[in-house]
Parts: structure tokens; sequence; C-alpha cells
């Protein structure tokens, strides 16, 4: 398994910019693991949903703020998700008639492809919400146009994952797709711990919490996001 761990292109090249998809389900179906992580246990599906926007929020945030990123494209059917996330300045489409994460990231690499066939096409889990800018940026420098996935601070799933240029996004996302992506894509490994900590338990809201959240996340939880985020 190759792996890569730098900030800088093997070739000494120039980066070309990354578009990313970042797809959002609908509020009401997304993170059931989290329920009640934002109201003390209670349970009020307006204070999960606002949590899970939040969470979105500070993930898309920081990547329009990270270096090598060109467009995003966020993909959800939510129209409360369309209207928060659109007014931060990112492209928004529905899903695609094909259900499921992987159709949905399909769909968005489509779209992003439609401008820009040969370009570089980058998958962003939503749910990273003490992500740094600078470490999306070296993971995107790391990946020196090749075929590249970060996978999550476990190491099973994946928070990001990378085309070649002009190649295929092939997105394999659900149980172990850590180890589905490394059968192709370089492993990118590196300081980077904002974007492997993706959240989908209280355990994992925790690790973000410790790192630094982004300023919606803390706002919905109602705590100090020092160091912030975003």
């Amino acid at each position: 398994m190759a792996t890569a761990s730098g900030g800088i292109s093997e070739d000494g090249g120039v980066h070309r910019a990354v578009d990313l998809v970042v797809p959002v389900k609908t509020l009401d179906r997304a993170k059931t693991r989290l329920f009640g992580a934002a109201d003390g246990g209670v349970g009020d599906r307006h204070a999960h949903s606002a949590l899970v926007l939040a969470l979105a929020a500070d993930t898309v945030s920081a990547a329009t703020a990270a270096e090598g990123v060109g467009r995003v494209l966020v993909v959800s059917s939510d129209p409360d998700v369309a209207a928060t996330l659109g007014a931060l300045g990112v492209e928004v489409a529905p899903e695609g008639p094909e259900p499921g994460l992987n159709a949905a990231l399909r769909h968005g690499a489509r779209l992003l492809r439609a401008s820009n066939p040969d370009g570089v096409v980058g998958a962003l889990q939503a749910d990273l919400p003490a992500l740094r800018p600078a470490e999306l940026a070296a993971a995107l420098a790391g990946a020196a146009g090749r075929r590249a996935f970060c996978p999550d601070r476990q190491g099973t799933g994946t928070t990001l994952l990378l085309s070649a240029p002009g190649g295929d996004l092939a997105p394999r996302f659900g149980v172990g797709s850590a180890q589905a992506h490394a059968g192709d894509a370089v492993t990118l490994l590196g300081p980077w711990p904002s974007l492997r900590c993706d959240v989908d338990t209280a355990e994992d809201l925790v690790m973000a919490r410790n790192l630094g959240l982004g300023r919606r996340t803390a706002t919905v939880l109602g705590v100090s996001c020092a160091p912030c985020a975003s």
C-alpha cells in the first residue's frame, strides 16, 4: 500500500486546484448516532438538526479557506442545508435519482467534471467540525495529483478521497472504506488530526472539541471553541 505524508509535490510542480464534493443527507436522516448530543440527551429533533447543520457548515467553511481548493459543491436535497451552506458562497445541487452516499458523490463529481473534465475532483465528508484549512491544504499537496485518500482517526473509514486528474472519483464509502480505497489509491498520512476527526458518535464529538471546534458547532453545543477551528 503506497503512502504519502508530505506537503510538496514529488516532482516539485505546481498543484492544480481540487474541486470538492461535500454530501449532506437530509437533516432528519443524518447522524442518528448523535441524537441527543446537542441537548444533553433530551433528543429534540430541532436541536439535532441544528447540530448536523453546524457540523457541515464548519466543514464547508474550512474547505473554502484551504489553499488548493477550487470549487466546493454541496450535494443535498434538504432545503435548510441548501440555504445555509449556499449562503457561505458554495454551489449546491440536489441529489440525483440514485440513492445513497456513493451515488451522491458520483453525481456531484459528474457535475464538476462537466466544466473541468481534466481536473481533480474530491469527496470531503461533511462531519469535520474541527477541520483546519492548513491541514486540508497539506493533504491535497501530499496527493501530488495522484488518486489518494485520507483515512479517519480509527483507520477504517475515509474522510477525503481524491481522483487523479481527469480520473474517476470511484467512491467506495461505507464500512471498511479505507481498505476499499487503499486498493487503488495512495494513503495520505500526515499530522492532520482535524482532517481525520470525523464525527459520528458522542465520543467523536469530544475528540473534535479537544482539537477545537468550529464556531458554529461550538455555538450549538454552548461551549467554547478555543482554539477555534473556523
